[in-house]
């Protein structure tokens, strides 16, 4: 009596097939990614034309997508969807990074209206300076 085996079994695969398979598989996968990482690269060549110096919270943006992309990119290659995975972590660190760019940016408004307010002061310190010195003179004579 011969063993006959199912159709669908895996032992039917020569490896050769199951070689292409894999090479399919991996083909889309790497495919995923580099669409992923294409539209990033599309995506802060857009920002970086924008005109003008880029912001810290744009930077910030454009830094927490790159980074969560990444991040995300190889979090779901372990998973087997790098191009969601990418997608999910591009969109989680462009937020994270607008909202510390967005600290940034409101720290150096601060840092730049102090820094006005000490300028003002300080010429009103030499222009009193000079008055006083004025009027040393003119008591003088």
């Amino acid at each position: 009596m011969t063993e006959r085996k199912s159709p669908n079994s895996l032992t039917n695969f020569s490896f050769g097939t199951l070689g292409r398979l894999l090479l399919l598989a991996l083909e889309a996968i790497m495919r995923q990614t580099f669409i992923g990482l294409f539209a990033i690269v599309l995506l802060a060549a857009v920002v970086g034309c924008s005109g003008g110096p880029l912001t810290t919270r744009e930077k910030g943006a454009g830094i927490g997508a790159i980074g969560g992309a990444a991040v995300g990119g190889i979090i779901g290659a372990a998973v087997g969807a790098p191009g969601i995975g990418a997608a999910v972590g591009g969109t989680l660190g462009l937020g994270a990074g607008v909202l510390i760019g967005d600290q940034l940016q409101g720290q150096e408004q601060k840092q730049t209206d102090q820094q006005r307010q000490i300028n003002t002061n300080q010429a009103e310190l030499d222009r009193q300076r000079r008055e006083v010195e004025e009027l040393k003179k003119q008591k003088e004579y």
